[in-house]
């Protein structure tokens, strides 16, 4: 398979030519390294959202807006529309590549990394065992409202082993279009990294599919914040393929779900203002998504748990 970066490179290689379609604009280094605003000073929008969808999963799942068709004794979500995301590959597309693990700060600038170019640099537990990915670029997504200083993006250059010419960042706030969209669709990304922490072997998992619905923009970072995550955690619906035995699938679908949080329940705004903004003292068992199934495809048996809450997307997006 053609490395992550490789794979992501190739749509940056593109967005040249679709900067008016996608209404994103180049933001010149002196490094020179590339770096695209999605949704910053430019406008952004949907498109530029899938796009940037896209590059974080280097480009091996497929992201789509569906619209949201909700149970007879139940309404649409706010905007209607569902962020669908399903991969044959959903270890390299979600934990490898789309993943936000990568802690980027200098000064007053702070973001969080995804994208494949965690894979060049390497520098996270996950992939201990797996080795760096050999990378000649590097192609990285920024959940950001500022623009990284020129010595950071030279470290970032440098920690993936590439010439600074060769490294391609994308950026977008929460509160925007493209930012929002891109967040939510971390549904299956989620659900896999909560088996992780589980200790379930994610090289089982051979398919995804997950829908989360798409909320309002929000004013500000902060607020876009809350409403993004209770997209996923209480609208997100994941299903996973997998290959093995049903007892380990049964010991763990039920610890899956976000419900399995003792923080679970409130719109996450409200949970983060009591842990005074500091996510690592939120329970990490919240972060994951609404309701999960597991498809045994060696047994054809079927494991769900958890369920959508709209009751508390209402009160988080003012429905």
């Amino acid at each position: 398979m053609t490395t992550l970066n490789a794979r992501a490179w190739r749509l940056c290689e593109q967005l040249p030519g679709l900067a008016p379609l996608l209404r994103i604009q180049p933001i010149t280094t002196a490094c020179g390294a590339t770096i695209w605003d999605f949704g910053n000073k430019a406008p952004g929008g949907l498109i530029a959202g899938q796009w940037l969808a896209r590059v974080c999963l280097a480009d091996l799942a497929q992201v789509e807006l569906v619209p949201d068709v909700p149970a007879a004794d139940s309404s649409a979500s706010a905007t209607g529309m569902l962020v669908h995301v399903y991969t044959d590959h959903p270890l390299h597309a979600c934990m490898h590549s789309q993943y936000a693990g990568w802690k980027l700060s200098q000064d007053a600038f702070f973001a969080m990394g995804s994208g494949p170019m965690r894979a060049a640099a390497a520098n996270e537990a996950i992939f201990q065992g797996v080795g760096r990915e050999p990378a000649d670029c590097a192609v990285g997504v920024l959940e950001t409202s500022d623009v990284p200083p020129d010595d950071l993006v030279r470290k970032v250059a440098e920690k993936c082993q590439v010439a600074p010419e060769r490294l391609c960042l994308l950026l977008a706030r929460t509160a925007s279009q493209a930012g929002s969209l891109q967040v939510v669709a971390r549904s299956v990304e989620t659900a896999l990294h909560k088996l992780m922490e589980l200790q379930f072997d994610l090289n089982r998992v051979v398919s995804a599919s997950g829908t989360a619905p798409l909320p309002p923009v929000a004013r500000k970072d902060l607020e876009g914040i809350g409403r993004t995550n209770d997209a996923v955690l209480y609208g997100g619906s994941v299903t996973l393929w997998v290959r093995g035995d049903d007892a380990s699938i049964e010991a763990v679908v039920g610890k899956v779900p976000s419900c399995s949080s003792s923080d679970f329940g409130q719109p996450f705004g409200q949970i983060f203002a009591r842990y005074e903004y500091d996510f690592y003292r939120i329970d990490p068992h919240l972060f994951s998504p609404a309701e999960v199934r597991i498809i045994n495809l060696d047994t054809g048996h079927t494991f769900h748990a958890g369920q959508v809450r709209r009751d508390i997307l209402a009160t988080s997006w003012g429905a």
